[in-house]
């Protein structure tokens, strides 16, 4: 390896060490004030609130690295401005567009460690943390979770539960469906047994259902069942992948076919998880030109502006897209690839003249 590469090499992973860290401290702190406010009227251990705020902030972190990233190749740069370095390599004959790229080959392999090695820490430590705190929510009497034998639902309304499996998801209909009660001592009540079932509200209607009780089976047009799930609460249910590593988001997309429910979120996160190090490239190269560009300007504060404005355009930018492709309103490949494109051609575009810097 070539001194200056390992230089560049050095000066990068401390700027982006030192931000992370900063980033991370900044929302231990954050969630701590938290999970203090929702532990508030309970009476637990005062250990907890750090406890869970040490599993959850990983998760956040993780969101927030392509900022990261973006603040620390700011950082760096500033160093090499202040020490008057970037002229030492530009006098040597390092051109500014190498400087990129070795920045940016970086900034991939540090991509490649975050997606194969934080992102698992962080997902499984999340798993935790909302096992964890459905224990003292008001919701820890009943759960809802999607195998590869469909969707299982335990439902405790008043007295009874009652578990309830289903083969498939059709909009708001529940489809080849087997719904067992209990009393309090877990002494069989009832089952039933149905084709179709509106959940659209709390009170599903049960259609053509044959009903099973006292070893003696019937058939009935219509039953009405009071649950704690309709249509929106289930599919909320499934709404934080974030605590899914990579091989069981994909393992859930597998599950999700087989329920005939939608996969769209499901594929999304998928494809932000292995676009990530492409994403984080973009902002690496992003702000070495912001900086190159910048350098004649003395202010570094306006240097900082400059890059958090960014920051947040691209946020807001990325995040439109999402939700464009998780409501369809967008093909999934156009929402997941267009804002990368687009960056993508902003960076081609300004590194043309960049070497003239």
């Amino acid at each position: 390896m070539k001194t200056y590469t390992k230089f560049l090499l050095s000066g990068f992973l401390k700027s982006f060490l030192n931000v992370f860290f900063i980033m991370i401290s900044l929302v231990f702190i954050l969630n701590i004030l938290k999970e203090i406010e929702f532990f508030n009227n309970k009476e637990v251990n005062s250990f907890y609130p750090i406890y869970l705020s040490f599993m959850s902030s990983p998760s956040i972190v993780f969101e927030m690295f392509p900022f990261i990233f973006l603040i620390a190749t700011q950082f760096f740069f500033l160093k090499l401005f202040e020490n008057d370095e970037i002229n030492i390599f530009k006098y040597s004959g390092l051109k500014n567009i190498k400087i990129i790229n070795i920045l940016s080959l970086i900034s991939f392999f540090i991509g490649i460690l975050i997606i194969t090695v934080f992102y698992s820490f962080s997902s499984n430590l999340q798993h935790y943390y909302l096992q964890i705190k459905n224990q003292f929510s008001d919701d820890k009497v009943y759960l809802a979770v999607i195998n590869k034998n469909g969707l299982w639902i335990k439902d405790v309304v008043g007295n009874q539960t009652s578990i309830i499996n289903s083969s498939k998801i059709d909009n708001n209909f529940l489809t080849n469906t087997f719904i067992t009660t209990f009393d309090d001592d877990f002494n069989l009540i009832r089952s039933l047994k149905s084709d179709k079932i509106d959940i659209k509200d709390k009170e599903w209607l049960i259609y053509d259902v044959t009903v099973f009780e006292d070893n003696i089976s019937k058939k009935k047009d219509l039953i009405k069942f009071k649950s704690n799930f309709n249509q929106m609460k289930i599919e909320n249910l499934f709404s934080n992948l974030s605590s899914l590593s990579l091989l069981k988001l994909i393992d859930l997309r597998h599950n999700y076919k087989s329920l005939n429910y939608s996969t769209v979120d499901v594929d999304i996160q998928i494809y932000k998880v292995v676009t990530y190090p492409l994403f984080l490239v973009i902002m690496t190269i992003l702000s070495s030109i912001i900086m190159l560009s910048t350098k004649k300007s003395n202010s570094k504060f306006i240097k900082i502006i400059i890059g958090l404005f960014f920051s947040v355009v691209i946020y807001y930018l990325n995040n439109f897209f999402n939700v464009m492709g998780s409501t369809e309103k967008l093909p999934l490949m156009v929402s997941i690839w267009t804002p990368i494109i687009f960056l993508s051609l902003i960076n081609l575009i300004m590194l043309l003249n960049i070497n003239e810097k």
